[in-house]
């Protein structure tokens, strides 16, 4: 994967050096690079604001909604600048953001969800059909609730409405912020393991911000970790997994053993990568 990263014939997306602030005051990405080959998986790892959903939102040109922008830095799709394209563009294109806490359409039913999607696409009802019946077989309790509205379904289900939604649109790429966010475990599971499916199977490409490391690197093959909006480590998801510094601060185990509050904080103040 770190060969295919260097290979630009094979990288997706390009992030480099960008900087983005917040109602023209608030720095919030200061200098954030990254890569994405095609048809991988990235993690892109942190706490709760380092900066992981500003970068994705950089990527999907969402931020103009929320009055940040990006003051410095490129982003390529594709080996093309894509800044100046609005996310309907994007989209056309087969870059596709799943917001943080699905954003489903709650009066709608699962299906008139799932259709939403395919919204841009000119490609005739019979092919629409056609991925619709796939989203499903990857999503079979989608099928069996498509009618049901989807604001009375399970936190599981509208993560899974959200992902159906955006293979929809027939996606190269799709951006995936927080999926495990509020879902029991086993649901967690379940939705990486139709996620690595999605991308094994349908070469569908994912750049995802996760808070959970060790479940998003299990299934990744590359990783980014930020803190305080830069990259402060990156590499093979496996080699990250068995990472001393990841294992101790992100998954508070040391030599097999959890790690108390005040170790972890005193490890906050020494991480070799801040000094």
């Amino acid at each position: 994967m770190e060969a295919a990263l260097k290979d630009k014939a094979a990288t997706l997306l390009s992030v480099n050096n960008i900087e983005v602030v917040y109602d023209h005051v608030i720095l919030v990405l200061k200098g954030v690079s990254l890569e994405v080959p095609e048809k991988g998986i990235v993690a892109l790892l942190g706490a709760n604001g380092a900066g992981k959903t500003t970068t994705l939102k950089s990527i999907s040109n969402l931020l103009m909604a929320e009055r940040g922008n990006i003051t410095k830095g490129t982003i390529e799709y594709q080996g093309e600048p894509i800044q100046g394209l609005s996310a309907n563009q994007l989209v056309k294109r087969g870059v596709i953001q799943v917001m943080e806490g699905r954003r489903c359409f709650e009066h709608l039913t699962v299906e008139e969800n799932l259709l939403t999607g395919a919204f841009t696409r000119s490609d005739g009802a019979s092919l629409i059909r056609q991925d619709l019946d796939l989203v499903y077989s990857y999503f079979p309790r989608l099928k069996d609730r498509r009618n049901s509205t989807s604001g009375y379904t399970s936190g599981g289900e509208q993560q899974m409405t959200a992902v159906g939604r955006a293979l929809m649109a027939r996606p190269k790429m799709i951006l995936l912020d927080e999926p495990s966010m509020g879902l029991a475990p086993t649901l967690v599971e379940e939705i990486f393991e139709i996620m690595q499916q999605l991308n094994e199977k349908e070469q569908v490409t994912f750049l995802l911000a996760e808070q959970n490391t060790n479940i998003a690197l299990r299934y990744s093959h590359y990783g980014y970790i930020l803190e305080n909006g830069r990259v402060v480590m990156d590499g093979e998801a496996s080699a990250l997994l068995d990472n001393q510094d990841v294992k101790e601060f992100y998954l508070g185990v040391s030599g097999g053993q959890k790690k108390s509050f005040r170790k972890v904080k005193h490890y906050r103040r020494r991480k070799r990568w801040l000094s």
